[in-house]
Parts: structure tokens; sequence; C-alpha cells
């Protein structure tokens, strides 16, 4: 993959990310309660997603052109910018899982912890924890004098503590969501007659293993680049997909009306058909 077809890879990404999220928010500000811990967590990993969409217009320049027109601070704005927002939204993740963990397996053990405050002050620490941790990360990559800003992304940085402190959050929050999956999947396989209505056991299903397959083929590989010597400007392009993905969460986690529902479906047909095409292509 040449630096034309990331330009187009991000071009896509944008194109098929932006309206989704867009939608998103939309949706979820209009008709869903902010009672739900849930909608919550979506609302922000929605906006996380929409922000990293908005930051790509000038990836794309720039891989299509190779010129950097915004000079070093515009460089350590955009690189620190979509990295905090990938590791919002892994974070973010996670959090969605464990709450439908708790909401399917300690429905009532789980009513006091399962509240719009708690979630609120779960996603305000999550957001200041990935900021703060951005700060060396920002003067690091600010001290690196590559001419070409994009390509400081493939400086070696696997003995920077930093590097491993991301390392060891994305594989402790993988370990959250695989045990999360188990829990569910022998919860749902039980006899359920004892449990709150699971409206749909599919689609809960589906919800932890859209998690997975984002964090092994989105989250994981970026974080782990540095170690192996991969391309990081690749990853990236793999790791941004996940602002396209995501919105799948939310179709499958949310209750919907049949309005709302045809709409999102009409438009995630377009959308993903256009995501699918452009993986083959490439």
């Amino acid at each position: 993959m040449n630096t034309r077809a990331c330009a187009l890879v991000f071009g896509t990404i944008m194109s098929i990310g932006f309206p989704l999220n867009a939608i998103a928010i939309w949706i979820l500000l209009r008709h869903h309660s902010f009672k739900s811990p849930n909608v919550i967590f979506m609302l922000n990993l929605a906006i996380s997603d929409l922000l990293l969409a908005s930051f790509l217009p000038l990836k794309v320049y720039f891989h299509a052109t190779g010129d950097w027109p915004l000079g070093d601070i515009g460089c350590i704005v955009v690189h620190v910018f979509f990295n905090v927002n990938i590791r919002t939204s892994a974070v973010l993740i996670t959090f969605i899982s464990v709450d439908r963990v708790l909401a399917v397996v300690y429905p009532l053990r789980s009513r006091h912890i399962r509240t719009a405050r708690n979630a609120v002050k779960a996603v305000i620490l999550a957001w200041l924890f990935v900021i703060i941790f951005a700060i060396p990360v920002c003067i690091k990559f600010g001290m690196l004098k590559d001419s070409f800003c994009i390509k400081r992304d493939e400086v070696n940085h696997e003995a920077d503590p930093s590097i491993i402190v991301q390392l060891i959050l994305v594989l402790v929050l993988l370990v959250v969501n695989v045990v999360s999956t188990v829990l569910v999947f022998l919860t749902l396989c039980r006899n359920v007659k004892d449990l709150p209505k699971v409206n749909n056991r599919v689609n809960v299903m589906l919800l932890f293993v859209m998690s997975l397959i984002m964090f092994i083929i989105c989250f994981l590989p970026m974080t782990i680049g540095p170690f192996i010597e991969a391309r990081q400007t690749y990853l990236k392009c793999i790791a941004a997909t996940n602002c396209c993905l995501d919105p799948v969460l939310y179709y499958f986690s949310l209750d919907k009306s049949r309005h709302t529902e045809n709409m999102v479906v009409g438009y995630f047909k377009e959308t993903m058909g256009l995501f699918s095409l452009m993986f083959v292509l490439f």
C-alpha cells in the first residue's frame, strides 16, 4: 500500500465514518434517554469517532500530496488527537461491554452501579486519563526532527515507556472484553426464565463479538506495531476503521423503534457495502 493508497483509505473511512457517527449522535440525542449508562457511553464514543473523522482530511491531504502545510504544531496536534481518540474509543467500548455484562449477568446486584451519574463519572475519568497520558507522548513526538510530519510515526519507539504502558492498557482492556464475552455467552446458554427479559440473544452476542473484532483488528496491531517494526502508517489506517465499525455497536445495543431501525439499516447497507469494497480492492 503506497501513500496514495493510504490517502484513499483514509478518505473512504472519513466519508463513511463522519456521516455514520453524525447520524448516531442525532439518534442518541433525539430518541434515547440519558438515564441509561449505555447511552452515555455510546454518545461519547460517537463524539470521539466524529472528531477522529474530522481530522482525517489532513491525513488525506498529506498522503495524497506529500506536503504538510501546518508546521510542527499542527503535526503534533493531529498526531496526539488521533491517538487520544483511538485510545478513548478502546476504553469506551470496554465500558459498553462491562455495562452489558452487568445488565445480563448481574441485573439485580448491579442496579446501584449502573446509574447515569456513575457513567458520567467514568466517561470524565476516561477522557482525563487519556488526555493526561497523551501529554508526555506529545512532548516526545515534538522532539523528533523529521522534516515530514507523518513520517515521524515510523521512528522506532519500542523502548519508550509510554508505548509499553499503552500496550499494557490495550491488553488489559482486551482481557476484560474476552472475560465479558465468556460470561455473557455462558449466561445466555443457561435457562434465562429467571433472568430479566433479554430481547435478542443474537444481538447481545454480536455486540461482544464486534467489540472483540475491533480490539483484535483495530487496536492491538497499532499498539504492538513498534515492537515488531511494522509500518505505523498502515496500522493507523486499520485502526481508523473503528470509527466506521462503532456505529454497528449502537445498532446491536440499543432498543430501536421501527422507523429508526429502517433508516439505520438502509444507511448501513449502503455505507458498509462501500467499506467492504474498499478492503477488497486493497
